[in-house]
C-alpha cells in the first residue's frame, strides 16, 4: 500500500466523509459521501507535524502510537489504526446493542440492526473496502482484519448456540456454518442497499433471520 494511500484513510477517520478526505489528502475522491453526526474541528497538521483533531489522537492512541508517526506515515501504521478505532467504536456502539439484549434471537437482530446503521458512516465503508483488497493476503492489515472477522464470527456462533439451547433458533447446519453465512447475508445487504435509509436496518434484519431459519421474517416497525 502506498504512503498517499495510507494518508487517506487517516484523512477519512479525520474528516468522516469521502470528499473532506480527498480535499485534506491532496488526492481526488470518487466515492458518493454523507456527513455523518457532528464535524470535529479540522485539522491542523503537516508532516512532521501531528494532527490537532481529537478523533486523531484517539486513533493514535488505539494503535499505541504517537501521533507524529501517524504523520509520517512510513509503514502500515496508518492503516491499521484507523481498523482499530473503526473496530473499538464498532464493539462500543453496536456490541453494546448486542450486550444489552437478554435473548440471543434479539442480539442477533439488534447486531444486523446495529451494524446497518453504524455501516452508514463513510470511514465504516473503508474498513469494508480495505477487506476486500486484502482478503487472502499474508499482510499484517490482512491479518488484523482477519483477526476483526473472526471475532465477530465467533460471537455469532456463541449467539447461534444459546439461541438452539434454548429453542428460539431451530436446529441445522453448524452453528460456525450458519454465523458464516450471517456475517456474508449482512454484509452483503449492507453494501447493496448503502445510502437507502432506513431500509437497510430492515431489510438487513430478514436476511439474517432467514439465514437463521427463523418461522417469521423479522419485521419490527
Amino acid at each position: 500500500m502506498e504512503l498517499r494511500q495510507l494518508r487517506y484513510f487517516v484523512a477519512v477517520a479525520e474528516e468522516l466523509h469521502f470528499g473532506r478526505a480527498a480535499g485534506a489528502s491532496r488526492r481526488s475522491g470518487g466515492s458518493r459521501s454523507r456527513s455523518v453526526g457532528t464535524r470535529e474541528p479540522r485539522p491542523v497538521s503537516g508532516p512532521s507535524q501531528p494532527s490537532t483533531c481529537p478523533i486523531f489522537h484517539r486513533i493514535a492512541k488505539s494503535a499505541r502510537t504517537a501521533p507524529e508517526e501517524l504523520c509520517d506515515g512510513s509503514s502500515e501504521a496508518a492503516t491499521l489504526a484507523v481498523i482499530r478505532w473503526v473496530d473499538e467504536t464498532w464493539r462500543r456502539e453496536v456490541g453494546g446493542l448486542v450486550d444489552g439484549e437478554t435473548d440471543p434471537v434479539s442480539a442477533l437482530i439488534a447486531l444486523a440492526r446495529g451494524h446497518a446503521v453504524f455501516c452508514r458512516r463513510d470511514v465504516a465503508r473503508v474498513v469494508m473496502a480495505l477487506r476486500l483488497e486484502f482478503s487472502g493476503q499474508d499482510h499484517p492489515v490482512g491479518r488484523e482484519l482477519e483477526r476483526i472477522s473472526e471475532g465477530g464470527v465467533r460471537r455469532c456462533v456463541r449467539l447461534i448456540n444459546a439461541g438452539r439451547r434454548d429453542g428460539s433458533i431451530p436446529p441445522g447446519p453448524p452453528a460456525r456454518a450458519v454465523a458464516l453465512a450471517f456475517v456474508g447475508a449482512l454484509e452483503g445487504a449492507v453494501m447493496a442497499l448503502a445510502g437507502q435509509a432506513p431500509h437497510d436496518e430492515l431489510l438487513a434484519a430478514r436476511a439474517v433471520a432467514g439465514v437463521l431459519g427463523l418461522d417469521n421474517p423479522w419485521d419490527a416497525s
